[in-house]
């Protein structure tokens, strides 16, 4: 049936029953309960205050529909997918394999090989990826962990963090081509969006190695420290090494079931106890699943493009800017002397790859204004001939 409009605002009315009569006057346990007599159905707009049926189309007319957005960009994105890239960097024996395991409940490290003592002495930093296709009540993500098998494992380790920055450049540069080459629509980002980097526990703090590392990497990776085998700390250890702030995360991983207080959980059982992972007052397991899954993942991901791979295309740029000034300035100066050979200059200190590309470009820009000459020249003998 057709409504009717009251004298209440839109932001009183509310779908509820249409009757197939004319409008009436509902009571308020009427609406609520659903006891209404036959003829009414689960369709119309009724007023909270009156609850008189009113017309809809008067809603309709203030109701634009870009409040649905949200969820166009929601549908969009779980179609899609999401990907995500988590270095793991640290010395062996850490537990960094365990840990990544027990923070996405998935075994990545199924076919590793472990060394023997010989082999660990001429073993060098090398850069591992292992990708795997979680899902997650219809989320799809596919994650890649970046491991660094070597690192700090050798009796001189001056500079063993190169191969982990040359690795993160590789994925910039890599990046930095499929963005400006001519098909940009399925780019697979490789780029690095955050490093747990594992600190020792036995000591007394950060050693030289982890100070460097730290200072080499953080204007290229969101980097996040984390106090590896706090089991082996006590509770004023690792206050200490805190110094009462949630950075580094004192975190413990196991991939085994135990049983504790009849409940069976995560953790590992000790002569003196068990050891709950998932236990906030064992460890910071839980705070850091949460910043590194729940809450924080999208937001590393933001830095990652905004800031860190933003500085490294404008370090190309303005690179390949120089290169191509340099260029110029010295064909000027060929021009205006007369001369047929290049005067010679020093070269920019810039990546092989980069130059490379440079190049490429020089020669197809060439090639084009050949060919355009060429053209010209037969538009113009064309007009002689008429």
């Amino acid at each position: 049936s057709a409504g009717i409009s009251c004298k209440h605002s839109s932001a009183a009315r509310r779908t509820v029953y249409n009757i197939a009569t004319a409008p009436v006057v509902l009571t308020f346990a009427a609406v609520t309960t659903g006891t209404l007599p036959p003829g009414y159905s689960p369709q119309g707009i009724y007023c909270r205050v009156c609850f008189l049926k009113t017309d809809s189309m008067d809603q309709d007319k203030e109701y634009v529909g870009f409040a649905t957005l949200p969820n166009q960009v929601h549908r969009k994105s779980v179609k899609k997918g999401f990907d995500f890239t988590l270095m793991v960097a640290g010395e062996s024996g850490l537990g960094k394999s365990t840990l990544v395991n027990s923070l996405f409940l998935t075994d990545l490290y199924k076919d590793r090989k472990f060394l023997n003592a010989e082999e660990r002495i001429t073993q060098t930093v090398d850069i591992i990826k292992h990708t795997v296709d979680i899902e997650e009540k219809g989320v799809k993500l596919k994650l890649t962990i970046v491991d660094t098998p070597g690192f700090g494992d050798a009796v001189n380790n001056a500079e063993c963090w190169k191969p982990i920055a040359d690795y993160i450049d590789q994925q910039f540069e890599q990046y930095f081509r499929d963005e400006s080459g001519l098909n940009r629509k399925n780019i697979q980002d490789n780029r690095v969006h955050c490093c747990l980097y594992f600190i020792s526990p036995f000591g007394h703090g950060l050693r030289p190695l982890d100070v460097e590392f730290m200072k080499a990497l953080h204007e290229k990776v969101n980097i996040v420290p984390v106090l590896a085998k706090a089991d082996t700390l006590t509770p004023s250890e690792i206050s200490r090494k805190k110094q009462k702030q949630s950075i580094p995360f004192a975190v413990i991983g196991s991939n085994t079931v135990v049983e504790a207080k009849g409940k069976r959980v995560r953790g590992r059982l000790y002569p003196w106890g068990i050891v709950e992972v998932e236990n906030q007052s064992h460890c910071d397991f839980v705070k850091l699943r949460n910043m590194l899954v729940r809450t924080h993942m999208q937001d590393l991901k933001d830095v990652t493009r905004d800031t860190h791979y933003e500085n490294y295309r404008a370090q190309c740029i303005q690179s390949m800017t120089r290169m191509v000034v340099k260029e110029r300035n010295r064909n000027k100066l060929t021009r205006e002397s007369g001369t047929d050979f290049p005067i010679p200059i020093v070269p920019a200190v810039t990546d092989i790859e980069t130059e490379k590309l440079i190049r490429e470009k020089d020669e197809e820009l060439r090639r084009m204004q050949e060919m355009l000459q060429k053209i010209q020249q037969q538009i113009t003998t064309k007009q002689d001939v008429f």
